[in-house]
């Protein structure tokens, strides 16, 4: 059976699965990332993954994988196949599609994670046949992938989509990126959460802990959820406004809160626009393993480029 190795490389653990030519997973599997050893001992963990991935394929379906696709995270040069640099790994230039090719003797595709993922939801997830979308990835941070005709756009330089960084309130905290009031400081699960445990006076207090004092009629929670909210309302009508999407789909560890979130995002962005069109906004579908599933989606494409070249 035609298979590509799809590997999902994340700050604490590798998903990685054998994926045919429809989109199923055929075989699934996941490992730490051994972060703490140095960014040395994360690439020879990747390779070493990957190629016990070609050797599962050969025992199984008779036949090595065809292509592979990698999703890493930090600045990636995808038309390359370099990983320039994550801070969460500590790496710098790391030549993927060179040494991942070496290692399982097929074509490679490397391509960011957070806009991996939203490749798979654009083809098998929430925004599948949809032309324009819009997925919006709620965690530690806040970014976005921009999905027209079955594809993400990159940008000229590889960072189209950094929604988290509009800034929504000028007078706002301090980012890390060297602005004030970004969405990211506002809207996000570590945002929320550090919110909350102000609020609270309770230091170890989650984002999840707040949307559960929130579904509890907690005043002060819905005080601080509300003011999260209206700040991810923000930022995607600045998105809407200049992208047009048809659909929003938001994903990551705040929209896990469900009806939560999406009850109130949703009332408040219809407040605030005037002459655009408010777009559906839902769920992800594909959880965590949207990146992984698009890391698939990447290989399949070089192999139908290659084809076509």
């Amino acid at each position: 059976m035609r298979h590509v190795i799809a590997l999902d490389v994340g700050g604490t653990g590798m998903k990685a699965a054998l994926v045919g030519a429809d989109g199923a997973l055929l075989h699934e599997t996941r490992r730490a990332t051994p972060r703490d050893a140095g960014p040395d001992a994360v690439v020879a963990a990747v390779l070493d993954f990957a190629g016990e991935l070609r050797d599962t394929g050969v025992r199984r379906y008779g036949e090595p994988a065809v292509a592979a696709g990698v999703a890493v995270p930090g600045i990636v040069d995808d038309a390359a196949g370099v990983a320039v640099f994550a801070a969460n790994l500590g790496w710098r230039d790391v030549p993927f599609r060179r040494l991942l090719g070496e290692r399982l003797s097929c074509p490679v595709a490397v391509g960011h994670d957070l806009r991996t993922g939203g490749l798979a939801e654009g083809r098998l997830g929430a925004a599948r046949a949809v032309d324009r979308f819009l997925f919006v990835a709620l965690g530690t941070g806040i970014a976005a992938a921009i999905g027209i005709d079955g594809r993400i756009e990159p940008g000229a330089h590889g960072s189209a989509g950094e929604i988290g960084h509009i800034v929504v309130r000028a007078d706002g905290p301090p980012c890390g990126c060297g602005q004030r009031g970004c969405l990211e400081r506002l809207a996000s699960a570590s945002a929320v959460g550090e919110a909350w445990a102000t609020a609270c006076r309770d230091p170890g207090a989650t984002a999840a802990d707040c949307a559960k004092a929130v579904e509890s009629g907690d005043p002060l929670a819905e005080a601080v959820w509300q003011d999260a909210v209206d700040a991810l309302a923000g930022g995607l009508v600045t998105g809407l406004t200049l992208l047009d999407p048809r659909r929003i789909v938001v994903g990551g560890g705040l929209a896990e809160a469900g009806d939560t979130l999406f009850v109130p995002l949703t009332r408040a962005v219809r407040a605030r626009v005037t002459f655009q069109t408010t777009p559906q906004i839902v769920p992800a579908e594909l959880g965590d393993a949207a990146a992984c599933l698009g890391a698939g989606q990447l290989a399949w494409d070089l192999l139908a480029t290659e084809v076509t070249a």
